[in-house]
């Protein structure tokens, strides 16, 4: 019965969030704010990690091509398709669970406590459109952002391994980076990465929002909502994949 409560009253939440317009100043203030925290904030995180995983799939992908029937070309293009279609948006996205959605569980979680959200409704604002939408709008502006420039560094990581190594040549690479390439590829994940950045923005909003108690319920909140935000990411990756790629 948990979860039908808890799904009831994220969907309320979600509801109230459009049910009274406030001073649109206020909203961009707060939304540049948002902006700010969640893309540059994790520009860091989201490069070095792309990078690594670009670089490490171009030579597990190599120590997996054993034939010698299998051109060398083949490992830009698995590298390609493993970034593009996998790795940027969906690990990049778990990460941003952790990183971003831990932040906005505990964020929303301390104003409860001390009863900062009380006090902004006290004063007629509407705390669910004022500190949630926000907080949405700009992880599913920046969130997409994050996953290109994530493609980009993850194919670049891939690239330089390859070469640095002596698997490839840098010709060899590139003709495999351009063999067969579908434009589809890239819509797909950012269809995943809009989606994946609602989740990882509402999920903790909802828990940290509704948080009772003290101290302690802020930290079990905040574990709890990257817990939940990413089971339902996978399960919503799992989804995606089934609708969107299958024949």
């Amino acid at each position: 019965m948990t979860f039908f409560t808890d799904f009831g009253r994220y969907l309320l939440m979600l509801k109230g969030m459009f049910s009274r317009p406030e001073n649109m100043k206020m909203y961009w203030k707060e939304f540049m704010h948002q902006c700010n925290d969640i893309g540059i904030g994790s520009f860091g995180i989201v490069s070095i990690i792309s990078v690594f995983i670009g670089a490490v799939s171009a030579v597990q992908t190599a120590y997996q091509l054993v034939s010698p029937l299998i051109p060398l070309e083949t490992i830009g293009t698995v590298v390609r398709d493993t970034v593009i279609l996998e790795f940027a948006p969906t690990l990049i996205c778990i990460v941003l669970a952790g990183v971003v959605g831990s932040k906005i569980a505990s964020e929303l979680g301390n104003m409860r406590v001390s009863e900062q959200i009380d006090a902004l409704e006290i004063m007629g604002i509407n705390t669910k459109a004022y500190l949630i939408l926000p907080k949405i709008i700009a992880a599913m502006i920046t969130i997409p952002m994050l996953v290109i420039i994530s493609m980009v560094l993850g194919i670049w990581g891939g690239r330089l391994a390859a070469v640095a190594s002596g698997i490839v040549s840098t010709d060899t690479f590139d003709r495999g980076l351009l063999h067969g390439f579908i434009p589809y590829n890239v819509t797909f994940a950012l269809i995943k990465a809009y989606t994946f950045a609602f989740i990882i923005s509402s999920i903790p909003a909802y828990f940290g929002y509704h948080v009772k108690g003290g101290a302690l319920e802020i930290g079990r909140s905040s574990t709890k909502s990257v817990v939940v935000s990413c089971i339902v990411l996978l399960f919503a990756d799992y989804a995606l994949s089934q609708l969107l790629l299958s024949h």
